[in-house]
């Protein structure tokens, strides 16, 4: 039962690292909001799912119940967040990379 904590932590990890290097290296804001919500939503998903089964394993009900409950929270909360902070950069005029082949948002705006 301990590998498979650990195989979730180092998962969670993983995600975070390569999350946090996306972030440095996008060209722009909206790339970096993608990667800065796969950081929220696979390394900390990961992790907490980790907690959760190590909470349930040392037999600390609250533990698993709690990271449940958290976890839950950021699937519902984490899209919603990061449409709203898209649509804040779009409207601020938040300059795209020149290599960004579409503008959906933009187009559908001229439409109205």
């Amino acid at each position: 039962m301990r590998v498979l904590i650990d195989i979730f932590f180092i998962l969670g990890i993983f995600f975070i690292f390569a999350g946090v290097v996306g972030m440095i290296r996008m060209p722009d804001t909206f790339c970096r909001l993608q990667s800065s919500t796969n950081i929220v939503t696979m390394g900390g998903l990961s992790i907490l799912i980790g907690t959760s089964i190590y909470g349930f394993y040392i037999g600390n009900n609250s533990i698993g119940i709690k990271s449940i409950v958290i976890a839950v929270f950021i699937l519902l909360t984490n899209p919603a967040a990061s449409h709203a902070m898209a649509k804040a950069a779009y409207k601020s005029k938040a300059e795209m990379n020149e290599k960004s082949v579409c503008d959906e948002y933009g187009r559908d705006k001229q439409n109205e």
